[in-house]
This record gives structure tokens, C-alpha cells and sequence, in this order.
């Protein structure tokens, strides 16, 4: 019995054995190269995409916000939440418009419990006229470039609107998903003046 090797060569890859009685070209090479490289590319990609967004005047996403003391829009674009952070402690207030029907303008419920841990945030006011509120959420940044801009920052989570029965003291609630941006300083400087 006579042993024959058959051999192939066809293009730029190696010869590979296949079995012990022949041998063939090694196709696999040829299929796995640009598999190898569409993976190259696509971590690569991802590795680049913050950066490049940080070059462009974007902000890196990883990057802590220090300080969220300033003014917010609350309720409605008239409405106010003023904020004062102090390691830790958030202190403020709430300035929320009321309707021709009440005898107050604007009544504007104290912060009395607030902290920050991180980025999540949580405050609780004052009772007014049977009603104060609760927020819990996250700090984050906004479309403003400058503290100076509007939606500079955002407070996004939910608040608690709680309204208390005066005859029974049950407590109803209304939860509300929000997102509180911060006001320009051309829209505190004119609040400042009305």
C-alpha cells in the first residue's frame, strides 16, 4: 500500500493538515481575519465615543456634580424650588403660584428635610394649607454649557404632591415624574425684579 499526500497551495495562506493522510489549504484563516477585525473596530469605536464627546464640548458623563445650590423651575414655568447645598445638607425653599381662588399669591413652603448622597437627592417641605411636598431623585447634567445657562442642571425623579384631610388627617398623594432644570441667570435676574 502506497501513501499519497495530496497537497493544494491556492493564495497567501499556509498549507494546514487536516487529517493524516492529506493535506489542504487552511480556509479558516481567511474567515476569521475580518471577523477579527470588525471586532477590533467596533471596541475601538466604543473606547473613542466618550472622549470624542468630551472634545467636542460635551461633558464626560463620569464627571460628579459638586454642587446643585441654585434656582430650578418647580410646577409650572412661574413656580421656583431654590436649593443651598452645604456638605451634604440641602436646605431651600418651594415658591409655588396659587390660583385666582386663593387668598395668597404665592405661598412658599420651607425645605425642613433635604440631603444628598452622590447624585440622588431627596427633600421634604413644610406644610402649608394642609399640603407640602417630597422629592426624591438623581442630580444630572443638562443642555447648558456654563452654570450661567439655563438647564444647566437637572433634579429628575418623582415628587410627592401630599395633601392632608383637616377633618381626619388621612393624607392623599399625588406622585408626579419630574424633571427640574436650572433657571439662566437672565431668569433669576428678572425674577429678582418683579
Amino acid at each position: 500500500m502506497r501513501l499519497q499526500l495530496r497537497a493544494k497551495r491556492a493564495g497567501p495562506f499556509p498549507i494546514a493538515m487536516h487529517s493524516a493522510w492529506q493535506v489542504q489549504e487552511a480556509p479558516a484563516l481567511a474567515q476569521e481575519l475580518p471577523v477579527a477585525c470588525c471586532f477590533a473596530a467596533l471596541i475601538l469605536f466604543l473606547l473613542m465615543t466618550p472622549r470624542l464627546a468630551f472634545a467636542q464640548g460635551g461633558r464626560d458623563p463620569s464627571q460628579g456634580i459638586a454642587d446643585i445650590s441654585g434656582e430650578y423651575h418647580f410646577l409650572s414655568p412661574d413656580d421656583t424650588l431654590g436649593l443651598l447645598e452645604e456638605e451634604g445638607k440641602v436646605k431651600g425653599f418651594a415658591e409655588v403660584f396659587q390660583g385666582e381662588e386663593e387668598s395668597d399669591t404665592i405661598l412658599s413652603y420651607p425645605i425642613t428635610i433635604g440631603s444628598r448622597s452622590g447624585q440622588h437627592l431627596e427633600f421634604k417641605s413644610a406644610k402649608i394649607h394642609e399640603k407640602y411636598f417630597r422629592f426624591s431623585g438623581t442630580v444630572e447634567r443638562g443642555k447648558g454649557r456654563e452654570p450661567k445657562d439655563a438647564d444647566y442642571l437637572r433634579l429628575a425623579g418623582d415628587l410627592l404632591i401630599i395633601t392632608v384631610n383637616s377633618e381626619n388627617g388621612k393624607e392623599s398623594v399625588e406622585r408626579r415624574p419630574v424633571v427640574f432644570k436650572s433657571l439662566s441667570a437672565e431668569e433669576k435676574a428678572q425674577r429678582e425684579q418683579e
